[in-house]
């Protein structure tokens, strides 16, 4: 610039201070990245870290030159303090500045008395103590300030007291009162509150969400903090668990990665310390898929699975329905799903949420059959995973593994059989049992088992009506002997002879039927196993297989 100065002052490497002892020589260049300041030695004077730093000089020195680096607030707070030593120790200090000047000042050390008039320390101190009586918005402003100056300022007792603050406004909002829009202060911090009419205002600040929008602008290391601090103080779960998800969103949009993944393991982290009713499920899933896209801690993905899997009951079929990781062939991320299974089995459940995962599981079985790359040990355990007692009928995985079993035709016979297995014939429907016996695309040996379970299904509902005849009898009978006592027959006890007769009859010809019933079913047995033993001798023999007989109905 052409100009001579007796101190240069680098800030931060930010911009650049010239100092002149000429009192006249006072410059702001309010958009240049040089400025010159008056009398440098008035600095040395407030400031007992530059007054020990220039002890040894003498007036004789040239230029000098000092480099602040890391001084709180960067070069516009150093103008302040510049200004504050120029005008004799005398300074504005509001709600909108108290903070960075308290900050400077114990970085710069600034506590000693001059000229008679208390120090920069001590007046911003004692501005901030009158901190529960500042608006809403200048708190908000104190805080973006505190946020600013992190992590230096997590040494400091300030921002404690600024979150203390901001908490009882939350605990009671009642107390809080934001100033107006057309507040000179207020416009120099826009927020969601300073853009709101009076009218409307009054109307947001009675619901309980008031403060989500204001406080989205905060880090993921302040959030942390302070959700934890409401929690301490029993918060509503339910309205923290929205905003931890209203934050995730509104931050999500405009952090890079390494914010995103930073973000999401905190939110997670501070979720899980909530009560799990208050949890959305939707929302979790939501989060999750976030997760996996950022590629999150193991540690945050165990939390996240364990928090979906306490409630995954109230899960849908899409929100499962989440693309497998990029590289795979699978369509869907079955593995994370059989994670959520494992720990909805890890926690305490009723037989009602188990049997509505296990509904749900069927849908989610029924959409990934038709999967050409799905592994049968992937489909087997997806069916496995959940007890036997979780389904009360098998119609649904029978239908998916007639899906699976049409897709995958190639699959050798010992897979096709031990995808089968799973398949609980005992709780198949009479249709189900019947297209299976006649289903080409199951194994022989499956096919002849659901006949012969559905031969015996037929014996057992003949069974009551059997006993139920062989109870009418023995009482028929005990009632005519009981009016046979040396006592002549009336007309009514003959007649009950009769049908007693004719009882007896049917029940010898039901007996009949039953009999031949069971013989028939001995000898589909023996058939069976007949089919068994040729099929193994098949099979060791290498020979090509020939159709098998057909079974009789």
């Amino acid at each position: 610039m052409g100009l001579c100065c007796d101190l240069e002052v680098d800030v931060n490497g930010e911009e650049t201070f010239l100092l002149d002892k000429q009192p006249w020589l006072f410059l702001i260049y309010s958009t240049g990245m040089t400025f010159l300041l008056s009398f440098w030695t008035v600095l040395t004077t407030f400031s007992r870290k530059l007054s020990r730093l220039f002890s040894g000089l003498t007036s004789q020195a040239g230029t000098l030159k000092v480099i602040l680096a890391d001084f709180p607030g960067g070069a516009e707070d150093f103008e302040l303090i510049a200004r504050f030593c120029y005008n004799n120790g005398r300074t504005e200090i509001s709600p909108f500045n108290a903070v960075l000047l308290n900050f400077a000042a114990c970085f710069m050390e600034m506590d000693q008395v001059c000229s008679g008039r208390p120090s920069l320390l001590h007046q911003t101190e004692k501005s901030l103590e009158g901190i529960n009586s500042w608006t809403w918005s200048q708190l908000l402003v104190a805080l973006k300030q505190c946020q600013d100056l992190l992590p230096a300022m997590n040494s400091s007792c300030l921002l404690q007291k600024i979150l203390d603050s901001v908490l009882g406004r939350l605990a009671f909002p009642s107390v809080v009162s934001p100033c107006t829009p057309s507040s000179s202060a207020c416009s120099s911090f826009q927020f969601s509150t300073d853009t709101r009419s009076t009218e409307s205002s009054k109307n947001s600040w009675s619901r309980p969400t008031w403060w989500f929008e204001d406080l989205a602008f905060l880090n993921a290391d302040l959030i942390d903090k302070l959700v934890n601090m409401m929690i301490s103080q029993k918060l509503d779960h339910a309205t923290l668990s929205r905003f931890l998800f209203y934050y995730q969103k509104s931050r999500f949009l405009i952090a890079g990665p390494a914010e995103k993944r930073k973000i999401t393991e905190v939110v997670v982290t501070l979720l899980s310390l909530l009560d799990t009713s208050s949890v959305s499920c939707k929302g979790l899933f939501e989060i999750l898929r976030m997760a996996l896209s950022v590629k999150v801690n193991k540690c945050c993905k165990n939390k996240l699975e364990s928090l979906i899997g306490s409630q995954l009951d109230q899960a849908t079929l899409d929100n499962l329905l989440i693309p497998s990781p990029r590289g795979k062939d699978y369509i869907y991320n079955v593995n994370l799903v059989l994670s959520l299974l494992k720990s909805f089995l890890g926690g305490q459940f009723s037989s009602t949420q188990l049997k509505k995962v296990a509904a749900l599981m069927d849908l989610y079985i029924a959409e990934v059959a038709p999967d050409s790359s799905l592994k049968p040990t992937k489909f087997l355990a997806l069916v496995v995973t959940l007890p036997d007692s979780a389904r009360e009928s098998y119609d649904g995985i029978y239908r998916a593994m007639d899906i699976y079993l049409e897709v995958h035709s190639s699959l050798r016979e010992e897979e096709k059989i031990t995808v089968c297995r799973a398949l609980n014939n005992e709780k198949l429907s009479p249709e189900a049992l019947r297209h299976l016996a006649q289903n080409s695309k199951f194994p022989s040996k499956t096919a002849a088992k659901a006949v012969v379970i559905s031969q015996q299904a037929k014996l057992r509902s003949l069974l009551p009506s059997i006993h139920h005849l062989k109870d009418f009898s023995y009482s028929a009978d005990c009632y005519t002997l009981k009016g046979c006592k040396g006592e002549k027959e009336d007309p009514d006890q003959i007649l009950l002879h009769v049908r007693k007769f004719n009882l007896s009859t049917e029940n010898q010809r039901l007996k009949a039927h039953l009999q031949g019933m069971q013989w028939r079913v001995i000898e589909l047995e023996k058939a069976c196993s007949g089919m068994q033993a040729r099929i193994e001798h098949i099979m060791k023999s290498r020979l090509p297989s020939k159709s098998l007989p057909k079974l009789c109905s």
